[in-house]
């Protein structure tokens, strides 16, 4: 419980972030599922479609501070390279 009338608002303010962060995680993960869905379904321009969707989704949460920086650049290599194993 917060002590102070300061401590309540950084509780408040707190609750407002972690809604942001919780919707903004799903929605990368809702980006990545995608792309493994059409790499499962062995459709290479489907995957190709939704890894370019998905790009920029996962960076912008290492921009907002979600993912880490190295997080990002893993999750779209790995995905990149998967796109591009199957297209092969």
């Amino acid at each position: 419980m917060a002590n102070s009338p300061s401590a309540a608002k950084r509780v408040r303010q707190i609750e407002r972030r972690t809604a942001v962060n919780t919707a903004r995680r799903s929605r990368i993960k809702t980006f990545i599922r995608k792309v493994e869905e059409a790499i499962a379904s062995g459709d290479a321009s489907a995957a190709k479609a939704a890894l370019q969707a998905a790009q920029p989704e996962i960076m912008r949460g290492a921009t907002k501070g979600v993912l880490h920086a190295n997080t990002a650049s893993r999750k779209v290599s790995r995905l990149a390279s998967r796109v591009k194993a199957l297209s092969v």
